[in-house]
């Protein structure tokens, strides 16, 4: 069976208001392009890098402009929605980058909180502390759709291959990377490990993507992407533009991939080295 997906890769404005007004036109174009199944990038309904103006911005899943929005536009298209991630206010008030799964009759059917943190220090001097804002997630989430099993992951956690094993090993047979990648972090690994990610767990890894120059002067990737479960790119936008990419999913890759190369059976427990990384302030 074949499932046609798209993924939206957007330049998400400042505000929720601008942002639904950005990404429903691309959703509306996915669905008439006859995708089934919709995929959007991380911060779907805000990009702010500036705490002081993003924080009074945030709601709860139930509050915020985008989500609610999004929900109304699954069920008058009547199609799944995964909403890569939204930013948004957790129960405690404490922010969250929160993946949120859209069925086709408007309900949420599950949640992921980005569990890996972006804190980092490029070469570039480029500098990112994700965890100043945000309480990371503490649970791996492998959600139902219309089309099986589906692994929820968020950018930053591509990098984590245990992570993407577990997904699998759970019955994930595709996994979401929605991203914001950065340019440096994209132009150098953006390829390299999607496609890792898809050989090693023999899953479908769908990627959509932020891209371009956003109003916070934030620079993003782009290079939405889809990746089969044997490592080829079987859909690729090769720009930082909007856009929609569609692909037609066939989920007997999966277990073809795996049968071939049964790693995910493979593998055996081991007793691992004293840790010799130090913390970055040592």
């Amino acid at each position: 069976m074949t499932t046609r997906v798209a993924l939206i890769q957007t330049r998400t404005p400042a505000t929720p208001a601008a942002a639904l007004a950005h990404v429903e036109p691309l959703i509306r174009q996915a669905a008439a392009d006859g995708a089934t199944f919709v995929i959007t990038p991380e911060g779907t309904n805000v990009l702010q890098k500036d705490r002081a103006r993003l924080l009074p911005m945030l709601e709860s899943v139930e509050g915020d402009l985008v989500v609610q929005g999004l929900r109304a536009l699954a069920r008058e298209l009547q199609i799944g929605i995964l909403i890569g991630s939204a930013l948004v206010k957790r129960a405690d008030g404490q922010a969250a980058n929160r993946a949120v799964l859209v069925a086709a009759d408007g309900s949420i059917t599950a949640t992921y909180d980005k569990i890996h943190m972006f804190d980092v220090d490029l070469p570039n001097g480029e500098t990112a502390r994700e965890s100043r804002t945000y309480t990371p997630g503490e649970a791996a989430v492998v959600a139902d759709t219309a089309f099986g099993p589906l692994g929820l992951t968020i950018c930053y956690d591509m990098r984590f291959p245990h992570l993407y094993r577990a997904l699998a090993k759970a019955g994930a047979q595709v996994i979401a990377a929605p991203a914001a990648f950065t340019r440096p972090t994209g132009q150098a690994h953006w390829e390299i490990l999607l496609r890792a990610r898809a050989i090693e767990t023999g899953s479908f890894v769908l990627a959509a993507a932020q891209g371009g120059v956003h109003e916070d002067g934030r620079g993003t990737w782009g290079r939405s992407m889809a990746v089969a479960p044997w490592g080829e790119v079987i859909g690729l936008l090769d720009h930082d533009e909007p856009g929609v990419l569609v692909v037609d999913l066939d989920l007997a890759a999966v277990a073809k991939a795996r049968n071939a190369i049964p790693a995910l059976r493979n593998d055996r427990a081991f007793s691992a080295p004293e840790p010799r990384l130090q913390a970055a302030a040592e």
